[in-house]
C-alpha cells in the first residue's frame, strides 16, 4: 500500500505562485512514476505533470509547461509542484498520484495507469 497526502493549496491572485506538496508513505517506490492531475468544476480530471522517481525525468501538459515545475525530495519521500504565473483557469482540485508499475515506454498522462491517489487539495486563482 502507498498513502499520498497533498498540501499547499489555497487562494491566490492571478500571476501569483503556490507550491503543492505530496508526501508518500508505505511501500518503497524507487521505480515509481509520480504524477499531478487536476479537476476543475464540471470538467474531467486532466494530467498536469509527472516525474520518474528514480531518474528524475519530468513531463508536463502543454497548458502548464514553462509555468509549473515538478520535483522530488527523495529523503523526504515528497513530490512538489511549483506553480508560477497562475491563471484563473488553473483553478481546480489538484491530486497527487502514483503509478507503481511504470517502467517507461508508454504515456504518463493516462489516469487509469495510476493506482494510488491522494485526497486532493483545492487551488483557487482569482482574477
Amino acid at each position: 500500500q502507498v498513502q499520498l497526502v497533498e498540501s499547499g493549496g489555497g487562494l491566490v491572485q492571478a500571476g501569483g505562485s503556490l507550491r503543492l506538496s505530496c508526501v508518500a508513505s508505505g511501500r518503497t517506490f524507487s521505480s515509481y512514476l509520480m504524477g499531478w492531475f487536476r479537476q476543475a468544476p464540471g470538467k474531467e480530471r486532466e494530467f498536469v505533470a509527472a516525474i520518474r522517481w528514480s531518474l528524475g525525468s519530468t513531463y508536463y501538459s502543454d497548458s502548464v509547461r514553462g509555468r509549473f515545475t515538478i520535483s522530488r525530495a527523495s529523503a523526504k519521500k515528497t513530490v512538489y509542484l511549483q506553480m508560477n504565473s497562475l491563471k484563473p483557469e488553473d483553478t481546480a482540485v489538484y491530486y497527487c498520484a502514483a503509478d507503481t508499475f511504470y517502467s517507461g515506454g508508454r504515456s504518463v498522462e493516462n489516469e487509469d495507469d495510476y493506482d494510488y491517489w491522494g485526497q486532493g487539495t483545492q487551488v483557487t486563482v482569482s482574477s
